[in-house]
């Protein structure tokens, strides 16, 4: 992704006190990597820690040299969300950016550089580049598209369900979005399996970051042209006759948009949904009861450990105060997901949760949260309650907390959950297929 040009310089507005708790860390205090969280065992420990230290909002480090202020408090991560005319979306305006101390081959840029799509957009301009968006979402047939999600369910298990083992992310959890969303936009499964690879060198944001964002947007240039000499009934010919979308370059940055954040948002989730019922036993316990249905552990799921823990990103517009700290105009801010989640103002107790409290943040908020919640549920809802129906009685073949995570500053995906059940055939769609293996 090439640099983006700088902005002109405007005047900062006067200087904002900013509060200090007494005993609170100053500037000069070395900041943790942010990437130190989302790999402990329990994130949450490490949020707890930097609130101890910091209060709601924390400095941490990028990158060796690049600094951002880690959002840690629910009420102040809805302030920056809904407040677009104060913390913009638009990454032009990250002063580290625009005066060299962030790299144009930084591994970062990927995942925070501006982009021509709803990501990078405010106000009038990200309504017009958000509006194909809801558009697609909403002419997805829910009916059809779960069936053809529980059908590639099916058959998925159906391949590994006679060994008696296997692994829920790398042969179940990582394929079912991707299979049910690149299908969306008119992609087969060698195009999607390509996308997959892709999307992992781009969230983990390290050293091939930039390659595995330069291949995942050549696939989708590919998909482009392809529709464009030959429509069909797909998301990619729906975003190229679309009216707001202007050039391919915004075609292609709203594709990156829905099908990055899709695939390995319902990924994530998929897997830390299972990995919940396989190492809770109170919580499996309460859901196999029938105290809880499978909507309860998706939800429980999204309050512990949402899919993106840390979110880029915004950009402070001027000089302004959050949470006792002084924002200085393009300051870049980190929205804290899983430690908003787990701000003690609104969830005090972990025993204290409520089946269909639905308050999280998982989503983000304001004008920028997720178009894609309702097709994200249908598919991780399905891709759940399908393995818990086939395989009722599976187990992890592994202690929970040998359970290891891709690194990553922001998601939070196991590297793999392998579990033992009973060998069984699996009927599938034509008859009944034996398992590989």
């Amino acid at each position: 992704m090439t640099r983006p040009p700088a902005l002109t310089p405007l005047s900062p507005p006067p200087e904002c006190p900013a509060r200090h708790t007494p005993g609170a860390p100053v500037d000069g205090d070395a900041p943790m990597p942010l990437a130190a969280a989302t790999g402990a065992p329990d994130p949450r420990e490490v949020y707890r820690a930097l609130r101890a230290r910091w209060g709601n909002v924390a400095k941490v480090e990028l990158d060796p040299g690049v600094h951002a202020w880690l959002v840690l408090g629910y009420r102040e991560l809805l302030t920056i969300t809904r407040q677009e005319q104060i913390y913009s979306r638009d990454a032009r305006n990250w002063r580290d950016l625009n005066d060299g101390v962030v790299s144009p081959r930084s591994r970062l840029l990927p995942m925070m550089g501006w982009r021509a799509n709803v990501l990078g957009a405010d106000g009038a301009e990200h309504r017009r580049l958000r509006q194909p968006l809801d558009e697609g979402v909403a002419r997805i047939d829910q009916r059809r598209a779960r069936r053809q999600v529980e059908s590639v369910c099916t058959e998925l298990i159906a391949g590994f369900s006679q060994r008696g083992r296997a692994d829920l992310v790398t042969e179940y959890a990582t394929i079912v979005p991707m299979l049910s969303i690149a299908s969306l936009f008119g992609l087969n499964s060698d195009e999607g399996q390509k996308l997959l690879g892709t999307l992992v060198a781009v969230f983990g944001s390290a050293d091939d970051s930039q390659d595995g964002n330069r291949d995942f947007e050549g696939i989708l240039a590919d998909a482009l042209r392809q529709r464009h000499s030959n429509p069909a009934d797909d998301l990619t010919t729906s975003f190229i006759n679309h009216p707001n979308l202007r050039n391919d370059e915004e075609r292609l940055q709203s594709m990156a948009a829905m099908i990055s954040a899709g695939t390995e948002g319902v990924n994530a989730w998929t897997s830390l949904a299972l990995r919940l019922l396989l190492t809770d036993p109170r919580f499996a316990a309460r859901m196999h009861g029938g105290r809880l249905g499978v909507d309860d552990a998706l939800d429980e799921a999204l309050w512990r450990d949402p899919p993106m823990n840390n979110q880029p990103a915004r950009y402070a517009l001027a000089d302004t105060e959050l949470g006792g700290r002084l924002i200085r105009r393009g300051d870049v801010l980190i929205l804290g997901i899983a430690a908003a989640n787990d701000d003690p103002v609104i969830r005090p107790d972990d025993a204290a949760s409520e089946p269909g409290n639905r308050a999280h943040l998982a989503f983000s908020a304001g004008p920028h949260a997720c178009p894609a919640q309702v097709p994200a549920r249908l598919i991780t809802r399905t891709a759940v309650n399908t393995v818990l129906h086939l395989l009722p009685d599976m187990k992890l073949a592994i202690p929970s907390e040998e359970v290891a995570w891709h690194p990553s500053p922001w998601t939070r995906v196991p590297k793999s959950l392998p579990v033992e059940f009973s060998p069984a055939r699996i009927p599938v769609r034509g008859g009944e297929r034996a398992a590989a293996g």
